[in-house]
């Protein structure tokens, strides 16, 4: 079981061959006309002053890894003005801390929301260090990490606290940069896949960074819950009952908010396993993002600001 899990989680990292050591743009699909990237962090993000592994993108086209992320950045998306709603998405890309699968659960996201009106922003985080020269290198180092992670759960909350810190950073500069991007400051909403979901909820609880909406899609707090606090933006939640990786951990947290008093809505899909974000399998979960739109557009988030 614990091989098939960590194949589960890191299929991208391990089957995919080295693209070089910067991002760079796939040929598929475009991209909205009108993005940025800029740092999270003014200077070299806290925590990561002694970190000298360097970023490596593995794979091609719109299905990319990216390991060794020392410099957090955001790429955001505008909608084209007469379409704008505007409402921003920070998009948190899944990986288990350990890699980001960029594209499937970031850039395909945000392209998705921005030709439908939100200012959508991917968030690249901050990914523990790997050791490797090349692809097979990078994998294997990879790979041991999240052998290690299953063997010592902790090890996870310890391997995100660099990207929970990003996460919540990510809230504070889309809020500071709101009248800028054309964005309600009361309009974020914050979501993110497997480890990203993780994020996602750790923002939610914040008590001075909060997004306004939040969405973890098959991801939550995986050692322990943290204390539930009051005022909490409203959730969105969906997994797949044949999640054996984080199925339990977001049932737990579940759990956990509707005793501290809150409704999310939680889809649970009778399949589609975990880390699906937006690749297609045949399964109802591949419908995951149109009824995350149906729930923005119940909050009144699709509609533009008057």
């Amino acid at each position: 079981m614990k091989s098939h899990l960590i194949t589960l989680w890191l299929f991208p990292a391990i089957l995919l061959t080295s693209a070089g050591a910067q991002e760079t743009r796939s040929s598929a699909p475009e991209q909205a006309p009108a993005t940025k990237v800029i740092n999270l962090w003014p200077g070299v993000a806290p925590g990561s002053e002694q970190w000298k592994q360097q970023e490596t993108v593995l794979g091609s086209g719109n299905n990319r890894t990216i390991m060794n992320v020392t410099t957090p950045t955001l790429t955001v998306y505008q909608p084209a003005p007469p379409a704008a709603t505007g409402t921003a998405v920070i998009i948190a890309p899944g990986g288990g801390f350990v890699n980001l699968s960029i594209d499937s659960e970031g850039h395909d996201v945000a392209k998705w929301l921005v030709a439908r009106g939100f200012t959508a922003i991917v968030l690249k985080y901050r990914t523990v260090q790997l050791e490797g020269q090349d692809a097979a290198q990078l994998g294997q180092s990879a790979s041991a990490r999240f052998g290690a992670q299953l063997r010592n759960i902790p090890l996870i909350d310890e391997d995100g606290k660099p990207g929970i810190a990003d996460g919540i950073q990510a809230v504070k500069v889309v809020r500071a940069h709101a009248a800028e991007w054309g964005i309600s400051p009361d309009r974020i909403v914050f979501t993110g896949f497997s480890a990203g979901g993780m994020i996602t909820a750790y923002t939610a609880i914040q008590p001075d960074a909060r997004p306004n909406y939040a969405a973890p899609i098959y991801g939550a707090p995986i050692a322990s819950i943290p204390l539930i606090p009051q005022g909490m933006p409203p959730l969105f939640m969906a997994m797949a009952q044949d999640d054996n990786l984080a199925g339990q951990y977001i049932l737990r947290f579940y759990e956990a908010l509707k005793a501290a008093g809150y409704r999310p809505e939680f889809h649970i899909y009778n399949s589609g396993g975990h880390g699906w974000g937006m690749r297609k399998q045949g399964r109802t979960s591949d419908h995951w993002i149109d009824e995350f739109y149906y729930w923005l557009e119940a909050q009144g988030l699709t509609r533009p600001l008057k």
